[in-house]
């Protein structure tokens, strides 16, 4: 009952997301077509409403994809204003850019405006006014709940079972956000002396075994239960009444040996508990890979003139093959072909323990600057990563995504370090926050920490700002060898 209600409140929200974004396409024609005229700052005449008209289905579902892709139906109970303004910043800028990229792929200007291009300023007028529309509407909500909430109304009560350091984090916790809507009623304690007693200024109200007593005189909605899993498996008797009495009962997980994203689902009927350490949202990660295909597909189109000429050349200077073929370790340790353009002499694999010696990079991998190996044009095709091109196929593939932690060989993935395994819970990129912060002037254990670093902010807009900050770092060749 509780999560219907919940999915029904965040479907409200939902659709007065995209009102608002429908408004703010509006104001921005509006905008756009009166106001920055009438004030002398533009001078070009402006196209009529009623020609825009047809891209407001195309805004409208770009944004909803970006509004269902966030977090911004969670409980307002427990995100900050701040948070949620930052939020709804990042995914308008996203929303903008795929609206940008729409315009160019599907050649909008031409079906829409006969040719005549879409307005770059209407678009950037558009996000502003998306942008700011929603942080008012989404701060009216929250005036308009706190104040419910302040004389009395939408509150829920929870029991807190147990005094331990957890049980008492909650309480500070809820104490100090009054504004979620929670209040403690006290603690259960198998400390409890029989005499009124306080802790962290909430009574303790008895013993867990008090618990059925408790529940029958007064009004409690959610019990947590932050005691030992021994102390836990005692209290089925409790368990079973809060079931039958339908109050919501919550288990603080703190006696777990496990951190990450905890999850709640079941498998044909059966409950679990998932703990994920990797993004898991199946929309998001579906999000990113229509993403690869559709832009590894405009950058082959884009690209095959290069492509051609660079294994002209490859072939050209040197004997062998134009591609090289490398095992490498994927997505939980797959392995895959991946696709460079040769750079090395034909043989030259044979000749690495001659060379290891020279070894200029820390950890288990192997990198020379001034390799002896390496082919005139191939010493140009790695200070560019234009011997990486080919990748763009494992990437239609499905062996590599455009941005994700580099691939390493299955020999250095042995190597490497039991934490930083956890770099293979994402399949590997063509680009990552390694390749735009000086590639080979970063040492192994910080290319590591980076990628890291990535899988535990990743969003899909933190992958188009990579992409952005790829092109200048390859052009500059900085950390290349």
């Amino acid at each position: 009952m509780l999560k219907e209600r919940a999915r029904l409140i965040a479907f409200a929200l939902f659709l007065v997301d995209l009102a608002a974004v429908a408004l703010a396409f509006l104001l921005a024609h509006r905008v756009r077509a009166e106001v920055l005229p009438g004030l002398g700052l533009v001078s070009e005449a402006f196209y009529p409403l009623g020609r825009y008209l047809p891209l407001l289905p195309i805004v409208l579902g770009i944004w909803a994809a970006a509004f269902l892709t966030s977090r911004l139906y969670h409980s307002h109970r427990t995100i900050p204003l701040g948070l949620e303004a930052w939020e709804i910043l990042k995914l308008t800028a996203l929303a903008a850019m795929a609206l940008v990229l729409a315009v160019y792929l599907f050649r909008l200007d031409e079906r829409i405006l006969d040719g005549d291009k879409i307005s770059r300023l209407w678009i950037g007028l558009l996000a502003v006014l998306a942008f700011l529309l929603v942080l008012a509407e989404r701060a009216g909500v929250r005036v308009a709940a706190r104040r419910l909430r302040a004389r009395g109304f939408n509150y829920r009560t929870i029991l807190l079972v147990g005094t331990t350091d957890a049980a008492r984090a909650i309480a500070r916790s809820i104490d100090g956000h009054r504004y979620w809507g929670y209040r403690v009623l006290g603690f259960l304690s198998h400390e409890a002396t029989g005499q009124e007693s306080y802790l962290d200024g909430h009574r303790i109200l008895g013993r867990p075994e008090d618990l059925v007593e408790l529940v029958e005189r007064e009004p409690i909605d959610e019990v947590i239960f932050a005691v030992s899993r021994k102390e836990l498996e005692a209290m089925d008797d409790s368990l079973q009444l809060l079931q039958d009495l339908g109050i919501v009962i919550r288990l603080a997980l703190y006696p777990l040996p496990v951190v990450g994203k905890a999850e709640i689902g079941d498998l044909d009927g059966i409950p679990l508990l998932s703990f994920s350490f990797a993004p898991a949202n199946p929309v998001r990660l579906a999000i990113k890979r229509a993403l690869d295909v559709k832009l590894s597909l405009v950058a082959l189109a884009l690209l095959s003139p290069l492509l051609l000429i660079i294994a002209g050349l490859v072939r050209g200077t040197s004997k062998g093959p134009v591609l090289y073929r490398q095992t490498r370790v994927g997505l939980n340790g797959r392995r895959f072909t991946l696709l460079k353009f040769r750079t090395m002499f034909l043989g030259s694999d044979h000749k690495r323990r001659d060379l290891v010696h020279l070894n200029e990079m820390s950890g288990p991998v192997f990198k020379i600057r001034e390799d002896p190996r390496i082919t005139p044009i191939g010493r140009l095709l790695r200070r560019y990563s234009l011997d990486e091109l080919p990748q763009i196929f494992n990437v239609l593939r499905g062996d590599m995504s455009l941005v994700g932690p580099r691939p390493l060989q299955p020999e250095e993935t042995f190597r490497i370090g039991r934490k930083q395994r956890r770099r293979l819970s994402m399949r590997p990129g063509l680009t990552c926050l390694w390749q735009i912060s000086g590639r080979n002037d970063v040492d192994f254990d910080q290319w590591m920490a980076l990628d890291l670093e990535y899988i535990d902010s990743w969003s899909p807009g933190l992958d188009l700002k990579i992409l952005f900050k790829t092109i200048p770092a390859v052009i500059s060749g900085r950390g290349a060898f």
